[in-house]
C-alpha cells in the first residue's frame, strides 16, 4: 500500500470510528437521516442494484444541483450513444438527491454518496460493481478512486475544472495527489487552463482532453420564453420596466448593490432591483440592511403565490430554484461573489437569456465563461458599486447597443454547446 494513501486511510477511519456512535444515536432518537445513514456507509439497497439490469453500469457522482444538472446533459447523451447502458446516480446534498429525483423520476435510481471511508466505499462498490464510475467536475475522492481501480473499475472525472482558489491547495500535497490521480483512467476537461492544473497536480497528460462545459448544452434546453411570461407575472411587470438583478450575491455585496441602484435610480426612477442571495438563510440580514436604509420591499414567497401583488421596488428572493427564470427578465445584471473574494458565479446562466452581464474582479472561478463573453462585449468587468452604476446607466441610455450585446451572449453560448456528447464519448471509450 502507498504510504501516502496508507495515511491518509489510518486518518480517515479514525474519524469514522470517533463519530459515527454518536451520529447513529442521534439518528436512532431524532428519527432523522437514517436511510442518509445508511448509505454513506456503503448500503445501496437491493431495489437499486436490481434497476441496474442493462449493461454496461455507470455510476455518476454529482455532489449537489449544479452537478446534477451537468449530470442530466451527459446522461442524455450517453444514453444516445449506448443505448442498453444503466445508469445510477449518487449526490452528497439533500436539494441535489430531490433535484436527481426530480430530473430522472424512476427511470434512473439516486442514491446518497458513500463517505470516502475504506469500508462504506468497498462495501458500496462491491454492491454496485459499475463498469465505470464518473466523477463531474471537482470530485476527487482517494478511497473512491484507489478502491475502484483495484477492483478493475474504470474511472473517469467529466466536465473536470480546477478552480484557481482551489489549485494551491491541492498542490501543497501534490506528492499525494499525484498517486491518487494515477487511479482515474481519464480526465475530461473543460478548458485548457482545467487540464494544465490538473497535469500540475500529477494527472498524466496522456490522460487528459478538453471537451468543453456541459453546463452550457443545459442553459440552451433550460431557457424557455414561457418563464419570462411567467416571472413577469407574478412580479407585476409589464414589457419596458427595467429590471436590475443582483444574482448570487454574498455577504458584503448587497451594500455594493444598493449603493449603485440609488445612482441607477436616479436616472432611471421605475428601475426594479431583485436580490437573489446565494444562501437564502441571510435573508433577514438583507432585510435589516434595507429597512436601516429606508427602503420598501417584498419577499418573493408573498409574491410567488398569487395572493399578494408586487408593489414595491425592491424583492428579495427567499426561496431556491428562482434566479435561473428570473435573469429572463433582467435589463441590468449582476452577477454575484465578484465584488468580493469569492470567484464569482456562473455569468452564461443570464448570458443565455441574451443578457449583457456585469461583474467584479474576482471571477477565479469562471475566467473561461468570462473570456468568453468580454470577447464579444456582452462582460462587463466593474471594480466598484461607482463603476457599476456608472457602466449600467450608460448601457440602459442605448437600449440597442444593450440589445445588440446581449443577443452576442447568447450566440456565444450556443455556439459552445454539444460539450456534453464529448464528454459522454469519454465514457463510452472507457466501456
Amino acid at each position: 500500500m502507498n504510504i501516502l494513501y496508507g495515511a491518509y486511510t489510518f486518518l480517515t477511519s479514525s474519524l469514522f470510528l470517533s463519530c459515527l456512535p454518536p451520529f447513529w444515536i442521534y439518528s436512532r432518537l431524532s428519527g432523522r437521516h437514517g436511510e442518509n445513514l445508511k448509505e454513506r456507509l456503503g448500503h445501496i439497497s437491493p431495489k437499486i442494484v436490481q434497476t441496474l439490469s442493462g449493461s454496461p453500469r455507470v455510476w455518476i457522482h454529482a455532489v449537489s444541483l449544479g452537478e446534477v444538472k451537468v449530470a442530466v446533459t451527459i446522461i442524455q447523451a450517453l444514453k444516445r450513444i449506448i443505448p442498453g447502458c444503466s445508469v445510477m446516480i449518487s449526490t452528497t446534498t439533500k436539494h441535489g438527491r430531490e433535484l436527481a429525483r426530480e430530473s430522472f423520476g424512476e427511470d434512473i435510481p439516486v442514491a446518497y454518496a458513500p463517505i470516502d471511508f475504506i469500508g462504506s466505499v468497498r462495501k458500496a462498490l462491491y454492491r454496485v460493481h459499475p463498469d465505470v464510475l464518473v466523477f463531474l467536475e471537482t470530485e476527487i475522492w482517494p478511497a473512491w478512486l484507489t478502491e475502484a481501480h483495484r477492483m478493475g473499475i474504470k474511472t473517469v472525472l467529466i466536465n473536470g475544472r480546477i478552480s484557481v482558489r482551489s489549485i494551491g491547495g491541492y498542490l501543497k500535497f501534490r506528492s499525494f495527489f499525484r498517486e491518487v490521480l494515477r487511479n482515474v483512467d481519464a480526465f475530461s476537461m473543460i478548458s485548457e487552463e482545467d487540464s494544465a492544473r490538473i497535469r500540475a497536480m500529477g494527472a498524466d497528460p496522456h490522460k487528459i482532453e478538453i471537451n468543453g462545459n456541459a453546463k452550457y448544452d443545459l442553459l440552451v434546453s433550460l431557457a424557455d420564453p414561457k418563464m419570462e411570461t411567467q416571472m413577469r407575472k407574478i412580479l407585476n411587470l409589464d414589457t419596458l420596466c427595467q429590471v436590475f438583478i443582483a444574482g448570487s450575491t454574498r455577504g458584503g455585496e448587497e451594500v455594493m448593490i444598493l449603493n449603485a441602484y440609488e445612482k441607477i435610480v436616479k436616472e432611471f426612477p421605475d428601475t426594479i432591483l431583485i436580490i437573489a442571495p446565494r444562501h437564502i438563510e441571510r435573508t433577514d440580514e438583507i432585510v435589516s440592511l434595507l429597512e436601516r436604509r429606508g427602503l420598501r420591499y417584498q419577499l418573493w414567497s408573498e409574491l410567488d403565490n398569487g395572493v399578494v401583488k408586487r408593489t414595491e421596488a425592491v424583492v428579495i428572493i427567499n426561496t431556491f430554484g428562482q434566479l435561473f427564470k428570473l435573469y429572463s427578465i433582467g435589463t441590468v445584471v449582476f452577477c454575484g461573489a465578484s465584488l468580493v473574494p469569492l470567484g464569482g458565479q456562473n455569468p452564461m446562466e443570464a448570458a443565455v437569456w441574451g443578457k449583457v452581464v456585469f461583474y467584479g474582479p474576482s471571477m477565479e472561478n469562471f475566467l473561461g465563461a468570462k473570456a468568453m463573453l468580454e470577447e464579444v462585449g456582452a462582460g462587463v468587468p466593474v471594480s466598484s458599486p461607482e463603476m457599476l452604476a456608472e457602466k449600467a446607466i450608460w448601457l440602459l441610455k442605448r437600449p440597442d447597443d444593450l440589445k445588440t450585446y446581449g443577443a452576442r451572449a447568447r450566440e456565444a453560448v450556443i455556439r459552445n454547446q454539444n460539450a456534453a456528447e464529448k464528454h459522454a464519448r469519454v465514457i463510452a471509450r472507457l466501456l
